[in-house]
């Protein structure tokens, strides 16, 4: 599943085709994704113009003057193509501007989601209104984890995925994280001292940074707007490589936790 280094490298790599641009056609070529996709998308994007483009969490947001936010997921196969020779079979929202490019949001597997909003009310939406802070910003620090976590008898890992208390990590940047921090991923969350976690903080800022740098991790079928393939995936020190020498000598171990793999290094992370 496209995680938030990949869902930041899809809206950069939307913002310079669509920022500033009066959409022409807004035409969804189905009626739903995971969830229905709203009746009146099309009648409150057709004509608009789009102002910014972001992200929250895994979520990317496209915004317009008339005071709205399309929300789209990608969910475990979507992505965007941009002027696409010919449409195809996946593709369910074809986008099209004034100056005359096209977009498209293909997924195979239809996981994804599109909503529209209003702006005012992009913070009371769900899933935004009981979302935690996003890891790259000022208020992600070891003191707000350690407070976050305190008396947590629960995993590290998962309390990481948990999205109410940090918006956006996914499994194989959490992996990597805590790889980086010498952290077990079955370490109580309660029990992590002020100082591990800073040092926690740091290397999920850091191996975040890193993916997007790199354009994201390509998992199965992801691939930036311009279809290029992300390569952070080379960098991994420990996901995906079971049975691999982690760099202090050891093998990198696998483990499924809640349906995931998780993979770590029991002599590095403790």
């Amino acid at each position: 599943m496209p995680e938030l280094p990949e869902v930041e490298t899809t809206v950069a790599g939307l913002r310079p085709v669509l920022e500033g641009q009066r959409l022409a056609l807004v035409e969804p070529r189905r009626a739903d994704l995971r969830r229905p996709i709203p009746v009146d998308l099309r009648q409150r994007m057709t004509g608009s113009v789009v102002t910014s483009l972001s992200r929250r969490a895994k979520y990317g947001l496209i915004e317009t003057d008339r005071g709205d936010a399309m929300i789209f997921h990608l969910g475990m196969s979507g992505r965007w193509r941009i002027d696409p020779v010919e449409l195809e079979k996946h593709d369910h929202l074809l986008l099209e501007t004034v100056s005359g490019r096209r977009l498209v949001l293909n997924d195979p597997r239809r996981f994804g989601s599109l909503d529209i909003v209003p702006l005012s009310d992009l913070e009371k939406h769900p899933p935004f209104a009981t979302m935690g802070p996003e890891p790259l910003g000022d208020d992600f620090t070891g003191a707000y984890l350690k407070a976050a976590t305190r008396d947590r008898k629960a995993p590290i890992k998962q309390l990481l995925l948990d999205q109410k208390i940090v918006a956006g990590l996914g499994n194989i940047y959490v992996c990597e994280a805590l790889h980086m921090a010498g952290i077990a991923p079955r370490q109580k969350g309660g029990a992590i001292s002020k100082p591990r976690y800073e040092r926690l903080v740091m290397a999920i800022k850091q191996v975040l940074t890193a993916a997007i740098a790199a354009g994201g991790s390509t998992l199965r079928d992801f691939a930036r707007p311009d279809g290029e393939l992300g390569y952070f995936a080379k960098d991994w020190l420990v996901y995906g490589r079971e049975g691999q020498a982690c760099h202090c000598g050891a093998l990198v171990q696998r483990r499924i936790d809640s349906g995931r793999s998780t993979f770590y290094c029991s002599q590095c992370q403790k």
